[in-house]
């Protein structure tokens, strides 16, 4: 499931309780401040990801921390492959340059690449391309493609895609993602 999300300034979500599920929060603008009962607190910037592995059970609360700019972010939940794993929290930085015209990995079941680790069979990309320019991406047999447009007009195989829409590929073998103009988006790549 992706949420997205716009907070106003000095409100979100208090503290509640998930267990067994992988929740992957993407900011866009502004800055999330998390805390949880694992002890965290902290603040989550735009270009930043956070990855939460629920597992046996914690409780969290979202909240934006300024009193005048709005947050607008994409949160992201994956059910695991395993229950009942022990709660985990990591967050990560992940540069504009780093996604400049190419997918970028930022999660990952294994963590390959500097990116978060997540306990499912998927990997999840963030790009921006560029006016004009187009990538590729190879689908392996028997996987299957979400994009979630954030940004943009993107085309995908010629298929246009407007801010906020998501596309659901299977039974293709190569995606040819092309920005009519300017676009962020979020590839993910499914069992």
């Amino acid at each position: 499931m992706i949420n997205e999300d716009f907070i106003a300034p000095s409100s979100g979500f208090p503290a509640h309780g998930h267990d067994n599920m992988e929740i992957i929060t993407y900011v866009v603008s502004g800055a999330v401040e998390h805390k949880d009962s694992m002890g965290n607190s902290l603040i989550i910037p735009a270009g930043e990801v956070q990855a939460m592995s629920a597992g046996s059970g914690i409780t969290h609360s979202e909240f934006n921390p300024s009193d005048s700019e709005p947050l607008h972010l994409l949160q992201i939940w994956v059910f695991p492959q395993t229950d009942h794993v022990q709660p985990r929290y990591r967050q990560q930085a992940f540069s504009r340059e780093s996604k400049l015209n190419q997918l970028r990995r930022i999660v990952s079941p294994d963590g390959s690449d500097s990116s978060l680790a997540i306990h499912q069979d998927m990997t999840l990309y963030a790009s921006i391309l560029e006016s004009g320019y187009q990538i590729d991406f190879p689908i392996a047999p028997k996987r299957h493609v979400w994009i979630q447009l954030i940004s943009g007009v993107l085309t995908i195989n010629g298929q246009v895609l407007n801010v906020g829409d998501g596309a659901k590929i299977s039974e293709e073998s190569v995606l040819a993602l092309k920005a009519l103009e300017t676009s962020e988006f979020l590839l993910f790549d499914l069992n």
